[in-house]
């Protein structure tokens, strides 16, 4: 939403060093903000945003333009601002609604259902080693992310590299379905014969439903022999 109503850039300083730098051929706010050499100066009344431009970043710090009226905070008038990394957008509500939905979809889903689900596929011997697993795939993962999102972003834009993660969420979910067992009402020690069918099965196949033993009860005296009766069975 923001990125497809990204405020355009107006105002072009005259200055060989905004000329000749990349920054100055954005016509928008939101690939300048892609470009870590630049930098979105603009001044802003209580409707709309004037006189923005699109110049280049201070190389010592992200907090100011190298040059212009962003370069330092005295050659800043009223209402002049420095957006590094971030464009101005009426629609920042969004963002602030996406996180609390994100979070009340993940706390009762996501969060906690891999470890439940870690804690009832693994048999006794094996539980200790495959909640180890588990994490280290898990953290690994996640650094994976973090340290490629940026790139992501800038090569397929923020919205696509969302795109690329939700499609892999839906080959998950497709994987989940066709390869998780069910162990429901299953105790641990059977949880081993859930995993020797072939691979992406989720009911127990034909030649295994032969296999299955039924246990009873069997109701029984359990007594200590007299000497008499020691005698007799001699």
């Amino acid at each position: 939403m923001t990125a497809q109503h990204s405020p355009p850039v107006t105002f072009h300083p005259s200055s060989p060093s905004v000329t000749n730098s990349t920054c100055s051929k954005y016509q928008l706010c939101q690939p300048c903000m892609l470009d870590p050499a630049c930098g979105f100066c603009y001044r802003e009344n209580a409707s709309a945003l004037l006189a923005s431009s699109c110049v280049p970043v201070d190389k010592a710090s992200t907090e100011r333009a190298a040059w212009g009226r962003c370069s330092n905070t005295s050659l800043m008038k009223d209402q002049t601002y420095w957006a590094y990394n971030y464009c101005p957008s009426s629609y920042s509500w969004l963002v602030l609604l996406g996180l609390v939905l994100y979070l009340a979809a993940f706390a009762p889903g996501m969060g906690p259902m891999p470890w439940t689900i870690n804690s009832e596929i693994y048999p006794l011997w094996a539980r200790s080693t495959g909640n180890a697993c588990a994490a280290g795939v898990n953290w690994t993962f996640n650094i994976l992310v973090s340290l490629t999102f940026l790139h992501l972003a800038q090569y397929f834009t923020y919205y696509g590299a969302f795109f690329l993660y939700s499609g892999m969420a839906l080959l998950g979910f497709f994987f989940v379905y066709g390869c998780l067992p069910e162990t429901k009402a299953r105790r641990l020690e059977e949880i081993e014969a859930l995993f020797e069918n072939q691979l992406c099965s989720c009911g127990a196949s034909d030649s295994d439903e032969g296999r299955q033993v039924e246990y009873i009860r069997v109701k029984g005296s359990n007594y200590h022999l007299s000497d008499n009766d020691a005698s007799d069975v001699d």
